[in-house]
């Protein structure tokens, strides 16, 4: 199932706050009680009434992983958006139940009695004892803070301070940013990241945008808007694979330099026929090669995908795929672990990982993946002492996956549409080898197989 999150706020304008009325709060209980939620955030809670709905929602329905408040108190302009009597009900209602709580240091200072913040030790501070009053994790945001170069945050989690710096970007586009690290925290901790891990992603996207942002210039105000899609921008603009897009696994093509030697054609040449005809996404495995023949290698197969907009990946090798700045890596159990491979490649990589069980299906969802390659289906010639799982195994490694899978081992032209209608709904596609590489034509056969898949998908629909 995929993941869910809420989110309630109210609609701030240029002259005042429109609230959200606490009957339509209150079908909250509706949705708890009917969906699997993994985050709850907040966002600006403008009466105490609607606190204490939130408090007794949360009550009775209790999410099954993150409760996130941010406190929108004091905006980022430096308005007041919330009273004495609602801080005081936020601080005894609201903050005790938080998995992660994210003021400013102006809220930070309203919500403790206003004890001044001047300093990062003052920050550190403010968050120990915020967590005193019961949040499992406390983000003290130092944007404001006078006389520091840096944008300076402190995450303290009961036990450990991390000071989170980044460069302070000059702009006044800084209308929203937040809400915004607020929600994007909430999306990273709905996709199964640690919360460390979802603050720091969360930063560097509010990061990104601000630097992109900076010289937009819309109205005049005091603030400005920043562009929260700039992944896309970008990607409309340069033609490069910017966002994963399970789709993408329909006809995954895995290279073997053995078998294009075996018929005398390059590794460009293969990848650039078996796109031609209809692979979806490339991953590039190359076992023997020198580092430096490798890389050269990427870096030709590179240009050869972003010039059709197909996503290459390099297998096991994240050095390689750093390097060249490839689209992804594909790991497997024994390979550089996910979370590694994420806190070095950074939140915009694909990362997919094997998995032969529901068990590292699920762990590859909370380490961090973006989808799993399930085998071998079939007996395989292509890896050594693979278990072979079979239809049934492949179905129950589906069903416990939250992430989208692409199946894998043995797959070929006479078996590929069985695969397909195993009647999975995150089953997306097939990695294929020598289905594809051990042949005469390359084209041809891609052709051939992305003919069996759709036929096969459009059964299944």
């Amino acid at each position: 199932m995929a993941s869910c999150g809420i989110l309630f706020s109210s609609s701030i304008f240029n002259k005042g706050v429109n609230i959200v009325p606490q009957d339509f709060v209150e079908q909250l209980k509706s949705v708890l009680s009917d969906m699997q939620v993994d985050v709850v955030k907040t966002g600006l809670l403008p009466s105490i009434d609607i606190v204490k709905i939130l408090n007794q929602s949360l009550r009775k329905f209790p999410v099954r992983g993150s409760f996130g408040g941010g406190p929108v108190m004091v905006s980022t302009s430096g308005d007041v958006l919330a009273g004495p009597s609602i801080l005081s009900s936020f601080r005894e209602e609201l903050l005790p139940m938080a998995d992660i709580v994210t003021p400013n240091i102006k809220e930070a200072s309203a919500l403790l009695g206003g004890m001044p913040l001047e300093t990062v030790a003052d920050m550190c501070s403010a968050a120990k004892l915020l967590h005193a009053i019961g949040p499992r994790n406390i983000l003290v945001k130092g944007g404001d803070l006078p006389d520091s170069l840096d944008a300076v945050d402190i995450f303290f989690d009961g036990k450990d301070y991390h000071e989170l710096r980044s460069p302070r970007i000059k702009t006044r586009n800084t209308h929203g940013t937040g809400c915004t690290l607020a929600s994007c925290i909430a999306a990273e901790l709905a996709k199964g990241s640690s919360m460390l891990s979802a603050v720091k992603v969360a930063k560097r996207y509010v990061e990104t945008a601000l630097e992109y942002s900076k010289d937009i210039f819309i109205g005049n105000g005091r603030q400005g808007p920043f562009d929260h899609l700039l992944r896309l921008t970008n990607s409309i603009c340069s033609g490069r694979q910017q966002t994963f897009n399970p789709s993408d696994l329909f006809l995954y093509a895995v290279t073997d330099s053995q078998m294009n030697k075996k018929w005398g054609r390059s590794m460009v040449d293969a990848i650039k026929a078996a796109i031609e005809g209809g692979a979806t996404i490339v991953q590039l495995r190359e076992k023997d090669a020198e580092t430096r023949e490798f890389l050269d290698m990427a870096k030709a197969c590179l240009e050869i995908c972003r010039s059709h907009g197909v996503p290459l990946l390099i297998d096991d090798r994240v050095d390689v795929a750093l390097a060249c700045d490839a689209d992804g890596v594909h790991v497997g159990q024994s390979d550089m672990p996910v979370r590694i491979a994420r806190a070095l490649l950074g939140p915009e990589k694909i990362i997919g990982v094997s998995c032969k069980t529901p068990e590292q299906a699920q762990q590859a969802w909370i380490d961090g993946a973006d989808y799993i390659g399930c085998g071998g289906v079939y007996p395989t010639n292509t890896k050594a002492n693979n278990p072979t799982l079979g239809l049934d195994g492949l179905k129950a490694v589906c069903i416990a996956s939250k992430l989208p899978v692409v199946a894998i081992g043995g797959i070929n032209a006479s078996n590929a549409g069985s695969v397909m209608e195993t009647g999975v709904s995150n089953l997306e596609g097939v990695a294929v080898v020598s289905a594809l590489f051990d042949k005469e034509s390359v084209l041809a056969e891609t052709r051939n197989l992305h003919a069996i898949l759709t036929e096969a998908a459009s059964q299944v629909k």
